[in-house]
């Protein structure tokens, strides 16, 4: 049945009209709207909670492992140099590399030899070390840095405090490690003449490495 607005001043003597199509078609489009945005709205939320999950532990992380009703087992770990981590019963644990819900989950599944029931775990990273650069020579304030977010050269200098007056700035090197390995590493001359002028690009910096500034 047709949709019908009333018009004309007065209770009595009022009239009906159906509505126009046009105007029939503006509230459908902002039906739709309003659903759109409300599910837009619930797909952010899940991609923030899933981001908060998507950190990679890494080495000389500090971790705090609770185990539901056990205080033996529940403890502030190192991640060591080799990824690892260790924890009674169990032994070592590979965290680095791992994702703190998959690290949950193989704690979990270890630790199902020693419990009749599935046993509750909760990671909690209390300090993020591997998440580092070293910045070295001729800035203001040198030394190891915690990136927080991805950082570039740039973003890393300006953490040091910038550049000396004795700087070389068109002569940075960036030395990095390929593949993660410790004794295999690549060096990368930087311009920061270049990078402001866009002849070469802004580098983002990868966990471990160093900038020296001659």
């Amino acid at each position: 049945m047709a949709q019908e607005e009333t018009f004309g001043s007065g209770h009595y003597g009022q009239r009906k009209r159906p509505l126009s199509m046009k105007k029939l078609l503006v509230a459908f489009v902002l039906s739709l709207l309003v659903v759109h945005c409300g599910q837009a709205g619930h797909r952010i939320s899940r991609q923030d909670k899933s981001g908060e999950q998507d950190y990679l532990i890494g080495p000389e992380d500090v971790l705090e492992i609770q185990v539901w009703k056990n205080a033996d087992l529940s403890r502030v770990v190192n991640v060591r140099p080799d990824g690892k981590c260790s924890l009674p019963l169990i032994g070592d644990v590979q965290a680095a590399g791992l994702s703190t819900v998959q690290l949950t989950e193989q704690i979990t599944e270890k630790l199902l030899a020693y419990y009749q029931e599935r046993p509750q775990v909760v990671i909690i990273v209390q300090q993020v070390n591997s998440n580092v650069f070293y910045i070295l020579g001729e800035v203001r304030n040198p030394g190891r840095y915690i990136m927080k977010g991805g950082a570039t050269i740039l973003q890393g200098i300006t953490l040091a405090g910038g550049f000396t007056d004795f700087a070389s700035r068109n002569k940075i090197s960036l030395i990095r490690r390929e593949n993660g390995s410790n004794n295999k590493e690549s060096r990368i001359k930087v311009s920061y003449k270049d990078i402001v002028s866009g002849k070469q690009d802004n580098i983002l910096l990868n966990p471990g490495d160093t900038i020296i500034v001659p």
